[in-house]
């Protein structure tokens, strides 16, 4: 690599470089200073993620870096800008309840900038080598954040099964990689593409393929590779829950995306395949196994699990018009959760500290009706209900998979949401209808505000649905255009 070739590089990858030299920064400021700098380092954590969102979108240009392992593009920034906002939302979140929550330490803002940056370099990544790096170091980032409290039984285990099955799941993609080298003899991701289209559809690839996408669907908790999603989420601290929900969704999806699309876009109908299997199976499973469930994070889990299956829907289309609608889904669902943890964390009562289970939000609406209301709001578009923007993102994954052809992958999908909304109906049910019980302590200022912007969006989407569907519908075009 020249010097003129490294420089420009590294222009192109400032925002990863800000985020990367800053946080080795702020793990000497948190070192040298001791355990009474986490609010420092926690804040000054928050101003390196915003500044690296800056750059990318005022300053940084767009293009081809480091020999064609690293792509900017229109699709890269605009899901690194929603992976930002996850992160620096769910931080903001957690600033009210570290110390109660037991992750008051320096090292917890560290290791969301270290997983952020992982998730950037995902995103970006145009070579399987680059893909796997970024995997690892969002991983590696997101096993200690899950384990973080110390002194907790469920948090250690809820690390400890994340460890283990991510490391399968590691192994998997490792496979398939290898395959995928070995049968088509690059690692460059367009390079892949022009080998699979120039030849006979080779098995060895498709194998390859395969176990490629085990391991990345165990990143999205899609089934089969769900199992460790609810005891993570119920384990790991409830903040920490609320950034898994959010900003690693997104780049995982991203990342998905980007390997069909310009990998393996010439054998679309064998991947397509593996997709609609793994998109129904989540969409039912996501809506029948929450049913039972008691405690709302584990509750969250299973809606999780569900919605990457509707959002696949639009990526099985295979089509710009399908990835679109994955993007589209992907930025409301990511508002909607993030909004519907901070009513979880809200939560609080003044002897019991936090509270997770769906009964003690009973008569929420006679002692608290404004959390009611935005968590009822949240709960109506999380089931599809129109005209709140979870109709939107339903009615856009849908619509593509109609066009493609794919009728009976839109009819399950419309009857698990059926299926879903009785368990999303049901906290409204009793939020609204049942006795009331010991009411929650006073709403902290940071909760406040993520819930009433999330809510403005929810509710107003019919009126920013416009820009946010043309920025999406430039993103996906990149990446056609680019194949």
């Amino acid at each position: 690599m020249t010097a003129e070739l490294l420089v420009s590089s590294l222009q192109l990858s400032t925002p990863e470089l800000i985020l990367a030299v800053g946080s080795m920064v702020l793990l000497m400021i948190g070192v040298f200073s001791g355990r009474q700098s986490s609010t420092l380092v926690t804040g000054l954590a928050v101003a390196l993620l915003i500044a690296a969102g800056v750059w990318m979108v005022l300053i940084s240009d767009l293009g081809v870096a480091y020999g064609g392992s690293f792509v900017q593009d229109p699709f890269a920034r605009f899901m690194k800008v929603l992976t930002l906002i996850g992160s620096i939302t769910a931080m903001a979140m957690a600033v009210g309840h570290a110390q109660e929550e037991q992750i008051d330490r320096f090292e917890f803002p560290v290791l969301i900038v270290l997983a952020t940056l992982g998730m950037m370099l995902m995103i970006s990544a145009d070579d399987l080598i680059a893909l796997y790096l970024g995997i690892e170091l969002q991983s590696l980032a997101l096993y200690v954040v899950a384990a973080i409290n110390r002194d907790s039984t469920r948090s250690t285990e809820a690390g400890l099964k994340y460890f283990v099955l991510g490391a399968l799941s590691s192994g998997m993609l490792l496979y398939g990689a290898s395959l995928i080298y070995g049968f088509t003899g690059h690692i460059g991701f367009p390079e892949i593409a022009a080998a699979v289209a120039e030849g006979e559809r080779s098995i060895g690839v498709v194998f390859g393929l395969v176990f490629l996408l085990a391991g990345i669907a165990f990143k999205i908790s899609a089934v089969p590779f769900h199992m460790w999603t609810p005891d993570v989420y119920e384990g790991a601290p409830t903040p920490v829950t609320a950034f898994f929900a959010a900003a690693p969704k997104i780049a995982a999806m991203a990342m998905l995306v980007r390997v069909v699309i310009s990998a393996f876009e010439p054998v679309a109908p064998d991947w397509q395949q593996i997709i609609v299997f793994v998109s129904i199976a989540s969409m039912v499973l996501g809506a029948f196994a929450a049913i039972g469930q008691r405690n709302i994070k584990r509750l969250m889990a299973y809606s999780s699990i569900g919605h990457m299956g509707y959002a696949l829907v639009g990526l099985a289309a295979g089509s710009q018009v399908g990835v679109r609608g994955v993007v589209i889904y992907m930025l409301i669902y990511m508002i909607t959760t993030l909004g519907t943890f901070a009513c979880i964390l809200a939560m609080r009562r003044k002897e019991e500290g936090n509270v997770e289970q769906i009964d003690d939000l009973s008569g929420l609406a006679s002692s608290n009706p404004l959390m009611a209301t935005i968590l009822t709001i949240f709960m109506f578009s999380l089931a599809g209900i129109p005209p709140l923007a979870g109709f939107f993102a339903k009615y856009f994954v849908f619509l593509a998979a109609i066009e493609s052809g794919l009728y009976a992958l839109a009819v399950i999908g419309v009857l698990a949401s059926v299926v879903g909304a009785y368990y999303y109906l049901r906290i409204v049910k009793i939020m609204w209808f049942d006795e009331a019980g010991v009411s929650f302590v006073p709403v902290a200022g940071e909760l406040r505000v993520v819930m009433g912007v999330s809510g403005l969006f929810v509710l107003g989407y019919v009126l920013v649905g416009g820009p946010v569907g043309r920025a999406a519908g430039v993103a996906a075009q990149t990446l056609f255009v680019a194949g």
